[in-house]
Order: C-alpha cells, then sequence, then structure tokens
C-alpha cells in the first residue's frame, strides 16, 4: 500500500488539460487580486521557514486558509502523520476545483468557502479545535470587518498549545493578530519575492 508521503508525492502530477500552477496562481491574481496576497507563488525558503516551528507528532488537524495552487498544502502533507487532515479554505472555486484534481491524497480535504466560517468548517469535517491554521490572506486589503472577523474565528478555533502561522508582505497583519494573541514570534523570509513578513501566534 501507498505511503501518505507517497501520495502527497504523486499528488504533483496534473491531468492532461489542468493549466500548470504558475498560469493558475497568476490567472487567480488577475481575477481576484484583494484576495491573493502575491503574484506568484510563495519560495521552498518561506515553506520551510514557516512549518519549522510545528510540532507535527502533535498534530492531527491542520487548516490552511487561501491555498492557491497548494504551494503550502503538499509540504504540509508531506509532514503530516498518516491519520492527521489538512483542511484547505479558499473562496476561489477555480482553485478549489484545481486543488480537487490535483491533489489526490485521502487525508485532503478542500473547502469552498470562508476562513471566517473555519468552526464550521472544522465541525463538518469531524473535529472540535484545529492544531494550526496557515494564512498567506492579505489580511490589509480585505473588505472592512473580513481581517477581524478571521482573526477572531482563527482564535477560537486552535487548541490551547496550537498556533496562528501567518506569513504577509506588510507588517500590518500584526494589528489583527495582538487583539486575540499574547505571544506571538516573528521573522522575515529575505529570499522570498517579495520578502516576506511571517508570524507564529500561539495560543495560551
Amino acid at each position: 500500500m501507498n505511503s501518505p508521503i507517497t501520495a502527497a508525492r504523486r499528488s504533483r502530477t496534473r491531468p492532461a488539460g489542468v493549466p500548470s500552477p504558475v498560469t493558475m496562481f497568476f490567472q487567480g491574481f488577475l481575477k481576484h487580486p484583494v484576495m491573493v496576497g502575491s503574484i506568484i507563488p510563495s519560495s521552498d525558503r518561506l515553506i520551510r521557514k514557516m512549518l519549522g516551528p510545528v510540532d507535527w507528532s502533535a498534530c492531527k488537524l491542520f487548516v490552511e486558509y487561501g491555498p492557491g495552487v497548494g504551494t503550502f498544502c503538499r509540504p504540509i502533507l508531506e509532514r503530516m502523520a498518516p491519520d492527521a487532515m489538512l483542511i484547505a479554505i479558499d473562496t476561489n472555486a477555480d482553485f478549489i476545483r484545481y486543488l480537487d484534481h490535483t491533489i489526490t491524497d485521502s487525508r485532503f480535504v478542500a473547502v469552498h468557502g470562508s476562513a471566517a466560517d473555519v468552526e464550521r468548517i472544522v465541525r463538518d469535517h469531524g473535529h472540535e479545535q484545529a492544531d494550526y491554521v496557515l494564512s498567506g490572506l492579505p489580511f490589509s486589503t480585505l473588505p472592512a470587518g473580513v481581517g477581524p472577523a478571521i482573526a477572531a474565528a482563527t482564535q477560537r478555533v486552535i487548541r490551547t498549545g496550537g498556533a496562528f502561522l501567518v506569513y504577509q508582505f506588510s507588517p500590518k497583519v500584526k494589528d489583527f493578530l495582538t487583539p486575540h494573541f499574547a505571544n506571538i514570534d516573528h521573522d522575515m523570509e529575505w529570499w522570498n519575492v517579495p520578502p516576506a513578513q511571517l508570524y507564529w501566534a500561539w495560543k495560551g
């Protein structure tokens, strides 16, 4: 039987007729520039640094907001335990269809919806709380009230000891995190294009 890691790696092969990740990402940016934080996917260096603090042995549910073409999804699946789950939430139906076509790992679920509804989405998939939530959503350009609603819902859904992992190109995102998280670590990834602000907001 194939291991989850093998399945995650095989998911990189896209079916005939499905656009390349870069093409899909660029098209998504053109259609929804307010919801897509960058014109190109994140770098491998950013991914490794962002996921570095995660305790994978204690992770049963990982949630990602704005997965796009799955740049983070595949590395997350390669690190996750066989009995863990990854829920990816995106408001862009094109991205959700793309992920459904290109990621066949049984631990992966793509949901067309809003990150503000994360609590309901997590419950709908048999969990009460998430261990980690990752977001690349451009908080500072989201419609009024959406950013604070997402931050508040995320704080509630994360278990004690878990974290909200956020990568952004503007430090303003910290204004959305500080009302809900007292312990926030920060770093930069200068080799990303553009350079990215990295935040790990820990609960409890």
